[in-house]
C-alpha cells in the first residue's frame, strides 16, 4: 500500500463540535447517552433553522444514535446547516459525498464542501482536503497543495496531519527529505497520544535519525504506543527487552510484548516469538510452539521465519522431519535474498536432496556475497579444492580473512552465536569470537566476554576472569563495564571490597550519562560510602538519573540497591540536600511507584493520607498502599487497613477498584 493511499482518513465530527446556548440542554443529555431526550430538544430548534441543531440531527441519523440510521435524513439536515455556512456540517456532508452515503458518490462535491470548511479554518477539513489533493480524487493530483493543507491542519494541532507531515519528511515524499523535521512533527502528534507517531518517534531514537541515538528514549515512545495496542510498537518493545537496549535485558518481558503483537498478526513478532520458544528464552523451550509461530510469520512472507521453519523441518524439530518441506521454505527465503537460507539450500543441493548437486556453488556464492561468514568460508574451501569453481587460493584466503581477521566482524559473529541470530545458538562459539575481538582491543567485545565469564555462558563461571575483561573495557571508557566494575568493588564480589574504587568507576560511568551509575553514585554520597557524606552531591546524581525518565534503569540496575528508588523523593520529603518540597517529593515518588517500586508506592500512599503535596485522599492512599502490599512492602498492609477505616462502604469500593487498576498497571519490574 502506498503512503498516499495509506493516509486517506476522513473525520466525522459529532454533536460536540460547537455549542450554543440554544442547544445546551440537548448536548447535556446527549453526553449522558440520552439521545431520545436530545432528539426532542434539537428537532424543534433544527426546524426553526438553528444550524448547530441541524448538524447534530444529521450526526444522529448518520450514526443511528437515538433514531434509526438513515443516511438520506442525515444528508438533509447536514445540507440545511451547511448552506448556512456551518463548517462542521460542511465537512460531514463532504464525507457523505466522499463515501456515497445518502447521496451518489461524488468526489468533486466532497472537495467543494471540504474546501468551504477548510477556508473557515476547520483543521479536519483542511486535512481531508489535503488527502483529496494527494490522491487526485475530485481535483487534479497535486502534492504541493496536499502538503499545504496538511501543514495548515498540523499547525492547528491536528495530530493526524502532524503525523502525516512527519511521514512525508521522513520518506522525502512530496517534500525534501529531512529527518529533523520528521522528528518535529512526529513529536507533536506523539505528545497528543497518537500511537503511530509515538512508534515512529521511537524508531527515530532507536536509529538516531534526526535525533541523537537514544535507546531509552526509543523504549519510552515504543512503550506509549504499545500500551495503546499498536502491534508494531509492541514488537519493537519486545526487541528492546530481548536485546537489553534501553532497558535491562528481560526475556520474559520480551515474550510478553512479542506475544501481544503476534496475536494481532505482526509477522516480525510472530517470528521472534517462535525464536523465543525454539531457544527457551523467557518461556519453556517448546519446538511445536516455535513451529506454530514461525509458520504464521512465514505464511505472511517473512524471510527470516521461512528460513527458521525450513530449519525445523530439516531437523525434525516440532514437526516430522521433511526435506522437501525444508527445501521449499529455504527456497522462499532464499528468493528474498536471505543469506542463511541460501547457505542451507546450498547444503541440501550439495547432498543431492531433491535438487541438482551442482547448484550448491551458486547458493554458496549468493550467501557469501552478502557477507555471511560461514558461506564465505565454504566458498573459500571450494576455491581451494577447485570444487565447481575455478581454483583461486587468493580469493579463498580473502574469505578466510573476512571470517577471522576483523575485530568488528568477530564481535558481530560472537553476537550471532550468543543469540542464535541467523545461525544455531552456540555460546562456546560466541566466547571464541568475542575473545578474538577482545584480544584485538575491541571494548564491547571485552565487555561481552566479561559477561560470559561472569554468568558462566560458554565457559566455566570465573569471576576473576570477568573482572579482568570488565577492567580492560572500562579503561577504554566503556560505560557499562565501568558501572559493573563499580558494583563489584562495592559488593566485594571477585575483587577486594573497596568503596573508593567503587566510587571511582561509578563516577566514570555516571559522567558519561549512565543512569544506573548516576543513581548508585548518588547512593554512595547519600550514605557516605567511599566518599564523605554529601546530600547535595547525592541529590545532584539522583536528579541526573531521575531526569532521564527511565525508572527501571534507575532502580533495577544496581547490585547495591535496597531502597534507592525512592531516595530522591525522600530527600525532598525531609528537606535534605534541597529545600523541603512536598510537590516535588510526590512527583518523584509517583515516577518510581508507576514502575512498580514498592517503597515508592507506600510513600505515595502516605503523602495522600497526610495531604502532603497532593489533596488529602484516603481512597488514593488505600489504592497505593494496596499496590505496595502486592509489590512486597511489609508495612503497607497495616496502613491500607487504617485508610480503609476512614472510608464509607461506597468509598471503599471505589478505593478497591482503583487499587485493582494500580496493581494491574504498576506491577514491579523483574
Amino acid at each position: 500500500m502506498s503512503l498516499r493511499h495509506a493516509l486517506i482518513f476522513l473525520v466525522l465530527t459529532g454533536f460536540m463540535s460547537t455549542v450554543y446556548a440554544s442547544v445546551g440542554k440537548g448536548l447535556a443529555v446527549a453526553n449522558q447517552g440520552d439521545f431520545k431526550t436530545a432528539l426532542s430538544e434539537w428537532m424543534p430548534l433544527a426546524e426553526q433553522g438553528y444550524a448547530d441543531a441541524q448538524c447534530n440531527l444529521g450526526w444522529m441519523y448518520a450514526s443511528g444514535q437515538g433514531v434509526p440510521q438513515d443516511y438520506k435524513a442525515a444528508v438533509k439536515w447536514y445540507r440545511k446547516a451547511a448552506e448556512q455556512g456551518y463548517a462542521d456540517a460542511q465537512i460531514n456532508l463532504g464525507v457523505m459525498y466522499h463515501y456515497g452515503q445518502g447521496v451518489p458518490q461524488d468526489y468533486k462535491a466532497a472537495v467543494k464542501l471540504y474546501r468551504k470548511a477548510a477556508e473557515q479554518g476547520l483543521a479536519t477539513a483542511q486535512y481531508n482536503l489535503g488527502v483529496m489533493y494527494a490522491s487526485g480524487e475530485g481535483v487534479p493530483q497535486d502534492d504541493k497543495e496536499a502538503v499545504k493543507w496538511y501543514r495548515k491542519a498540523a499547525e492547528q494541532g491536528l495530530a493526524t496531519a502532524q503525523f502525516t507531515l512527519g511521514v512525508l519528511y521522513h520518506s522525502g515524499q512530496d517534500v525534501p527529505q529531512d529527518a529533523k523535521e520528521a522528528v518535529k512533527w512526529y513529536r507533536k502528534a506523539a505528545e497528543q497520544g497518537y500511537a503511530t507517531a509515538q512508534h515512529n518517534l521511537g524508531v527515530m531514537y532507536a536509529s538516531g535519525e534526526g535525533v541523537p541515538q537514544d535507546a531509552k528514549e526509543a523504549v519510552k515512545w515504543y512503550r506509549k504506543a504499545a500500551e495503546q495496542g499498536l502491534a508494531a510498537a509492541q514488537s519493537n518493545l519486545g526487541g528492546m527487552y530481548a536485546h537489553g537496549q534501553g532497558v535491562l535485558q528481560d526475556a520474559k518481558e520480551a515474550v510478553k510484548w512479542y506475544r501481544k503483537a503476534a496475536e494481532q498478526g505482526d509477522a516480525a513478532a510472530q517470528s521472534n516469538l517462535g525464536r523465543m520458544y525454539a531457544h527457551g528464552q523467557g518461556v519453556p523451550q517448546d519446538a511445536k510452539e516455535a513451529v506454530k509461530w514461525y509458520r504464521k510469520a512465514a505464511e505472511q512472507g517473512l524471510a527470516d521465519a521461512q528460513y527458521n521453519l525450513g530449519v525445523m523441518y530439516a531437523h525434525g524439530q516440532g514437526v516430522l522431519q521433511d526435506d522437501k518441506a525444508a527445501v521449499e521454505w529455504y527456497r522462499q527465503a532464499a528468493e528474498q535474498g536471505d543469506a542463511a537460507a541460501q547457505l542451507n539450500l546450498g547444503g541440501m543441493y550439495d547432498n543431492d536432496q531433491d535438487m541438482p548437486q551442482d547448484s550448491y556453488a551458486a547458493a554458496q556464492f549468493n550467501a557469501a556475497e552478502q557477507g555471511y561468514a560461514t558461506a564465505q568460508l565454504n566458498r573459500g574451501v571450494m576455491y581451494d579444492n577447485g570444487q565447481d569453481v575455478p581454483l583461486d587460493s587468493y580469493t579463498a584466503a580473502q574469505f578466510n580473512a573476512a571470517e577471522q581477521g576483523y575485530a568488528n566482524a568477530q564481535l558481530n559473529l560472537g553476537g550471532m552465536y550468543e543469540t542464535g541470530q541467523g545461525i544455531p545458538q552456540d555460546e562456546v562459539a560466541a566466547v571464541k569470537w568475542y575473545r578474538k575481538a577482545a584480544e584485538q582491543g575491541d571494548a564491547e567485545a571485552q565487555y561481552r566476554l566479561a559477561q560470559m565469564y561472569f554468568n558462566g555462558q560458554g565457559v566455566s563461571q570465573d569471576g576473576k576472569e570477568a573482572v579482568k575483561w570488565y577492567r580492560k573495557a572500562a579503561e577504554q571508557g566503556y560505560a557499562t563495564a565501568q558501572f559493573n566494575l563499580g558494583v563489584l568493588y562495592h559488593s566485594g564480589q571477585d575483587v577486594p571490597q573497596d568503596d573508593k574504587d567503587a566510587v571511582k568507576w561509578l563516577s566514570k560511568a555516571a559522567e558519561q550519562g549512565y543512569a544506573a551509575a548516576q543513581s548508585n553514585l548518588g547512593w554512595m554520597y547519600d550514605n557516605g560510602q567511599g566518599v564523605p557524606g554529601d546530600d547535595n552531591a547525592a541529590v545532584k546524581w539522583y536528579r541526573k538519573a531521575a531526569e532521564q525518565g527511565d525508572a527501571s534503569g534507575q532502580y533495577n540496575l544496581g547490585v547495591m540497591y535496597e531502597t534507592g528508588q525512592g531516595a530522591l523523593g525522600w530527600l525532598y520529603d525531609n528537606g535534605q540536600g534541597v529545600p523541603q518540597d512536598y510537590n516535588a517529593a510526590v512527583k518523584w515518588y509517583r515516577k518510581a511507584a508507576e514502575q512498580g517500586f514498592a517503597d515508592a508506592q507506600y510513600n505515595l500512599g502516605m503523602m495522600y493520607g497526610k495531604g502532603q503535596g497532593v489533596p488529602q485522599d484516603d481512597k488514593e492512599a488505600y489504592a497505593w498502599f494496596s499496590a505496595a502490599v502486592v509489590s512486597g512492602n511489609a508495612d503497607a498492609g497495616k496502613n491500607r487497613d487504617i485508610a480503609a477505616m476512614e472510608l464509607t462502604q461506597s468509598q471503599l469500593e471505589q478505593g478497591q477498584a482503583l487499587a485493582r487498576q494500580y496493581i494491574e498497571k504498576y506491577q514491579p519490574k523483574p
